[in-house]
């Protein structure tokens, strides 16, 4: 066998093949290695999934050492230039890109599940006026499994596709609605007269206006915004949507796992962090003593440097055009000529060209996010949003996958064994 790994283990003496396949061996067969028949085989070690495949996906590639980032093989950079967030979403969904009939049956079925049940505004007044929107999105996407309650049937196929157009749909409004109830505005019914994105920015802004009229820049620039966001691979809270959906739940309940993991400030929070560390450096001539202050250890850089990426994010090449195209409707933030100079050093810098360090998709969007007068709060919400698509195309794929099982790592124990249990009236005595 020329494509197999040759394994010996120096315990036994004892050599093993192990089969190779598309750069990868099976865990499992690893198990086969073992020192006697009664002891459990051998086992990998691999805390956050370093080193581990747990699927084969056909959705999102990337090479991170080339800064490749393709959606079912379509560049990403040329589905930002030249797609909608809808095109691409059932691109990812369905994994080509669409008709012209198919288009607009898509776009129709999307425009017409925006509505949500009433009693969804009900619930989401319920909350607290100080109420995070992301933990009011997770509760109330989870609770849309109570509303459609046939959502449980995942292996028909019709039933899958109208609960992912409903999810699509009704994002929008969740999100929207947890802005406005920050804000203690009423909740604003979407407008089918508009586009996804453009319907959006209504709920989030109208006024007493009898129609709202979006600026197309900004309509465009948080598009491009969902299509940079809507899939990224195996990330952290796609791997809990897969973990969750493993145990053939219904696919709100897999994404509201989702919502959980993207609330973390590990996931979803990075370009807050940037804000934040943009603003405590104050100005462009303060940029070397903060450049000095990471090099020592006493400062963190943000918004630089990828788990995957080795190289420059592709997503944030297409982020700081469409900055500038919203600093054109909404005036200049003078964090942006920090941002710029910051990117501008530490490119040419020697200490972060070696470690890989260059601007990822967080860098830039949080400053568009806040010239769009969204709160820090919000990003995570915003999002969420864009990534729904890619959670939904990653859940389908799991459940027609005849090779997925529920989700189960191993552990390593490590606590104590066999104690003897001690009654409390000795223990106390």
């Amino acid at each position: 066998m020329t494509d197999s790994l040759t394994v010996r283990d120096n315990r036994t003496g004892a050599e093993y093949e192990i089969p190779i396949v598309d750069g990868t061996i099976r865990a499992t067969d690893l198990g086969q290695i073992k020192t006697a028949d009664d002891q459990p085989g051998l086992a990998t070690y691999d805390p956050g999934f370093l080193n581990t495949a747990s699927t084969r996906s056909a959705v999102t590639f990337i090479d991170g050492e080339k800064g490749i980032l393709e959606y079912r093989g379509y560049p990403i950079e040329q589905l930002a230039e030249d797609s909608t967030f809808l095109e691409v979403a059932y691109l990812l969904i369905h994994g080509e890109l669409p008709t012209q009939e198919q288009y607009e049956q898509w776009v129709h079925e999307i425009t017409y599940h925006t509505f949500v049940h009433e009693n969804v505004k009900d619930f989401m007044h319920g909350f607290r006026y100080d109420a995070h929107p992301m933990g009011m999105l997770m509760a109330s996407v989870g609770a849309l499994s109570t509303f459609y309650p046939e959502s449980r049937n995942i292996s028909d196929q019709d039933n899958r596709h109208i609960q992912i157009v409903r999810m699509i749909a009704k994002m929008p409004t969740l999100g929207a609605w947890s802005f406005r109830h920050a804000q203690g505005k009423p909740y604003v019914y979407p407008d089918n007269d508009l586009s996804y994105t453009e319907n959006f920015l209504s709920m989030l802004f109208k006024m007493s206006e009898v129609k709202y009229d979006p600026d197309p820049r900004l309509a465009k620039a948080l598009d491009v915004l969902f299509i940079l966001h809507a899939d990224h691979e195996q990330n952290a809270s796609t791997n809990a949507v897969r973990s969750v959906g493993s145990t053939q739940v219904d696919p709100y309940s897999s994404v509201a796992a989702g919502v959980g993991a993207l609330f973390g400030p590990l996931h979803g929070g990075a370009n807050e962090a940037v804000l934040r560390m943009l603003r405590r450096i104050g100005s462009v001539d303060k940029i070397p003593e903060f450049i000095e202050g990471v090099k020592n250890g006493d400062e963190r850089l943000m918004g630089f440097g990828h788990r995957v990426y080795k190289n420059y994010d592709p997503r944030a090449k297409i982020i700081k055009q469409q900055a500038m195209n919203v600093f054109e409707v909404t005036g200049t933030n003078p964090l942006l000529d920090i941002a710029l100079e910051l990117e501008k050093i530490a490119l040419e810098d020697e200490y972060f060209v070696k470690r890989k360090l260059y601007p990822n998709v967080d860098f830039y969007s949080g400053l568009i996010y806040e010239a769009l007068q969204f709160p820090p709060e919000m990003f995570t919400v915003l999002f969420a949003i864009g990534r729904t698509p890619g959670w939904l195309a990653q859940w389908q794929e799991l459940v027609t996958d005849k090779e997925q099982k529920i989700a189960r790592p191993k552990q390593i124990y490590t606590g104590d064994r066999t104690l003897e249990f001690v009654h409390r009236e000795k223990r106390w005595a």
